[in-house]
């Protein structure tokens, strides 16, 4: 895929106290959520500044990918664009468009699939493109990368790294977990039934072992479907 520019688009988060209540409206937009509701879960922010790290982490993910790119010959800009908050997506949008970008790579930085974490990312693009104008670069979303070899390949680094900080006599014994926030069973069934069940659970098939067909013949286990 040839490309002029990289977007890299994210959820976005409230930099500042005066910040939270627009973000938390931005985000429940539509869904009905009682104002009352919108000023608890503003205290969580508030109890730390109003500062969301999601932006600061992604700045400087963005520092990386384009050492990554100019280590790589291909020394492309690199956009940042939220859906929530500043810088929004329209305004990068645009912003690509005035600079002339024809064809961006879109980094979405939610690894998993599902409404808000893909198709409502793509909605966004759109209404982005389509409020530029006819002069709107053409965006290319990349691949949910909850498989990817490398995603997957960090995590069982980090996972090792960390045994390997427990006493000799427990590692064999110890329990790995993981945790992560629950979504609306609504958001859960919007994509598929159990779309999200499905790739949370989603483990990598065995190595394919020779089978006999009825013919006879050699072959190989058909891989296991991702759902």
């Amino acid at each position: 895929m040839t490309v002029d520019a990289v977007l890299l688009l994210s959820f976005g988060g409230p930099e500042g106290p005066e910040q939270v209540r627009p973000f938390l409206q931005n985000v429940t937009r539509g869904r009905g959520v009682p104002p009352e509701r919108l000023d608890e879960v503003a205290q969580h922010y508030l109890h730390f500044g109003g500062v969301s790290p999601i932006n600061a982490i992604n700045r400087a993910l963005i520092e990386q990918i384009r050492a990554e790119l100019v280590a790589r010959g291909a020394d492309l800009p690199v956009y940042f664009g939220n859906r929530n908050s500043e810088p929004y997506l329209s305004d990068t949008v645009a912003a690509m468009r005035d600079a002339g970008v024809r064809r961006a790579a879109v980094f979405v930085t939610s690894a998993w699939g599902g409404y808000s974490s893909c198709l409502q990312y793509l909605k966004d693009i759109a209404r982005a493109r389509q409020a530029a104008g006819p002069d709107a670069p053409q965006l290319v979303k990349l691949r949910q990368f909850f498989d990817h070899p490398l995603f997957v390949e960090m995590f069982a680094d980090a996972i090792g790294a960390a045994a390997a900080t427990l006493p000799e006599h427990l590692r064999a014994g110890a329990r790995l977990v993981f945790t992560a926030h629950s979504i609306p069973l609504r958001a859960a069934s919007r994509c598929g039934l159990h779309a999200y069940s499905r790739r949370r659970g989603w483990s990598p098939p065995p190595p394919a072992t020779p089978s006999t067909t009825r013919s006879g013949s050699r072959g190989r286990d058909p891989p296991r479907s991702r759902g």
